[in-house]
């Protein structure tokens, strides 16, 4: 293990500095954490604060001293790596536990219960009943929106409102219904999964009264002053579209000289924010109850929130990289269907680079409490950046008259569906505007915004 690497980096998700072994109970919580959540490292010798090395007199000892604690103390049993590091003249031990898979692990003398610890930040928390119930899921490979609601039937899924959104992707059957997993078979009847209930439940908020977009517009840069808001109770997938719209109500536009004319972009990409709500909506822990998924516009700065810390086993690195795990797999997968989200994975990169290539700084990711936010800031860094073929649909497009993908692609010389996913990319940005009926016109239209 390199000691100065680990040196480098400061305390968080997966790293933990202790002075020595003075108080053991922090170092196993800490251990308990680490496993029930993504893993991680503690350095037992360096001060938590400055991170100077101290070292631990007589580590042999102190290493067999730690081996025993952790045998004695966690249940299921826990067998983290303990090794010893030389520092100079010093020794310091390094001991790295691994995401588990017979989690949640616990502390003995508080329990089941009492004892189960998630790692937040740079701090441990008291796992809540629902978050036990979570990792419990992750060791069997649950996903809780694909359980059964044993006491509701079939019918109580607005068939009617499923099969408009899925209209223009596939013909929605009470067969698909299964195969989506918003229905399944229970004791020999068809009933709702919690997926169907949350997606297209027809009394969906008795259950689950928090399964909705709390959105608003502040005044300035904190909550005092609320100038707009609006309660979105809508399906959730339409309620991702509606949660949009009112973000682009309330942007700020700014005018651009570019080629002696002047065009106007949004002061955040709506790209990033459709990303970032459709990230909410297919990862929100809806066993949680309290708090809705809230999106708010600040002067400097968009928030996004949902209730759910990020799932077992991932950190923001990872996220950042693009590995993700789903935490409701049907719900995913119907965003998947009808077009809302792309590969798994990809949105966290796909926001980041709308941002950077609209001149704004990466999105802020993070954990609070038990929510997940990520913040898109609205003061530019830079130049917005466009390539060579952007340029061209951009030029094209500024004389004000529409024009369909068909059109443009011929003039670019690129494929319709290349063609069209650049349009969309630029309309998100808010550098060209659409025109249609709806987001799934045929013969819908793109105009430069001047």
């Amino acid at each position: 293990m390199d000691l100065v690497e680990l040196l480098k980096r400061h305390e968080g998700k997966s790293l933990e500095f202790k002075r020595d072994l003075s108080s053991p109970d922090g170092i196993l919580k800490t251990l308990v954490a680490f496993a029930n959540t993504a893993g991680g490292t503690i350095v037992i010798g360096v001060d938590d604060r400055s991170r100077n090395v101290r070292g631990v007199p007589a580590v042999l000892a102190a290493e067999e001293r730690l081996a025993s604690l952790i045998a004695d103390s966690i249940l299921p049993r826990l067998v983290p790596d303990i090794e010893v590091v030389a520092w100079r003249n010093l020794n310091v031990l390094a001991v790295q536990a691994y995401p588990s898979n017979t989690r949640p692990h616990y502390l003995e003398r508080l329990g089941p219960e009492g004892g189960v610890f998630v790692r937040v930040g740079s701090t441990n928390r008291r796992a809540e009943a629902e978050q036990i119930e979570e990792l419990k899921r992750w060791s069997r490979m649950d996903s809780f929106d694909e359980q059964a609601v044993p006491d509701l039937k079939s019918e109580d899924i607005d068939f009617r409102a499923a099969s408009e959104l899925f209209l223009p992707y596939r013909q929605l059957t009470p067969h698909a219904l299964g195969t989506l997993r918003l229905v399944t078979e229970h004791q020999g009847r068809r009933v709702p999964t919690i997926a169907g209930l949350l997606l297209f439940g027809k009394d969906r908020f008795s259950r689950f009264p928090d399964a909705w977009i709390q959105a608003g517009r502040f005044a300035g840069i904190n909550r005092n002053r609320l100038l707009d808001s609006l309660e979105i109770r809508s399906y959730l997938p339409r309620a991702a579209e509606d949660a949009i719209a009112f973000a682009g109500k309330h942007l700020m536009r700014e005018s651009v000289i570019e080629d002696v004319r002047r065009q106007e972009r949004w002061s955040v990409p709506l790209v990033a924010i459709r990303e970032a709500v459709m990230n909410a909506i297919v990862h929100a822990d809806y066993a949680q109850r309290g708090a809705p998924i809230r999106l708010a516009l600040f002067d400097d700065r968009v928030e996004i929130e949902n209730p759910g810390l990020l799932p077992f086993g991932l950190t923001i690195e990872d996220i950042r990289r693009g590995v993700s795990k789903l935490r409701n797999r049907a719900i995913g997968r119907v965003f998947h269907e009808l077009r809302l989200i792309e590969q798994w994975g990809s949105g966290i990169q796909r926001m980041t680079t709308a941002c950077q290539e609209a001149g704004l700084e990466a999105p802020r990711l993070e954990e609070i409490g038990v929510h997940f936010r990520v913040t898109i800031f609205t003061a530019p860094v830079k130049t917005p950046y466009a390539d060579e073929t952007d340029g061209r649909i951009l030029a094209l497009l500024a004389d004000g008259v529409p024009r369909s993908t068909a059109v443009v692609a011929m003039h670019l010389g690129l494929s319709p569906r290349a063609t069209l996913t650049r349009l969309k990319t630029l309309a998100g940005r808010g550098l060209v505007g659409e025109i249609g009926t709806g987001p799934h016109d045929p013969r819908r239209q793109y105009i430069g915004l001047r």
